[in-house]
């Protein structure tokens, strides 16, 4: 099933506020559940397929730690500005370039116009590129590159 598809219905139980939902496609088949906590995901995998195994991922109170062991402060959960704020639509890692020593989608102060990418989120090891959901200038970035991020969670603002 597709990562698009699976976003699509995360949205649906979140806008709906059913607290279950369970698709079956084939043999495949997505059951996602919000009991007053972020939306899961559980994902079935047809008997003849080989599960991935998962790449550690640093908890998010390790990230604030080492955040704070390297002399800058963890991200803020809101942002306090008037802008509008741009949301992580997934977990994963969070990058400001499409590659190791190349240049940055967006820097402070930036101007953005719908659609353009501002970022990559690595989610099950697929690069996703992250469009702008609204145009103006980029006036904060919340997210430190290479750190994980939760579904919903702000990584920039623009104004």
């Amino acid at each position: 099933m597709d990562i698009r598809k699976i976003k699509k219905l995360i949205e649906l139980v979140e806008e709906s506020g059913i607290d279950e939902l369970e698709i079956t496609e084939g043999e495949e088949s997505v059951r996602i559940a919000r009991n007053r906590a972020p939306a899961t995901v559980s994902y079935s995998l047809p008997p003849h397929a080989v599960a991935p195994v998962a790449a550690p991922v640093a908890a998010p109170v390790a990230a604030a730690t080492a955040a704070q062991t390297k002399g800058t402060a963890p991200a803020a959960s809101e942002p306090s500005t008037q802008g509008y704020v741009q949301r992580s639509p997934m977990v994963g890692t969070f990058y400001r370039s499409p590659a190791p020593g190349s240049a940055r989608f967006v820097d402070i102060g930036s101007t953005v116009k719908p659609g353009d990418v501002v970022c990559i989120i690595e989610a099950m090891k697929m690069m996703n590129q992250i469009q702008a959901d609204k145009g103006g200038v980029i006036e904060s970035i919340l997210v430190e590159d290479g750190l994980p991020v939760e579904f919903d969670q702000p990584l920039f603002t623009i104004v």
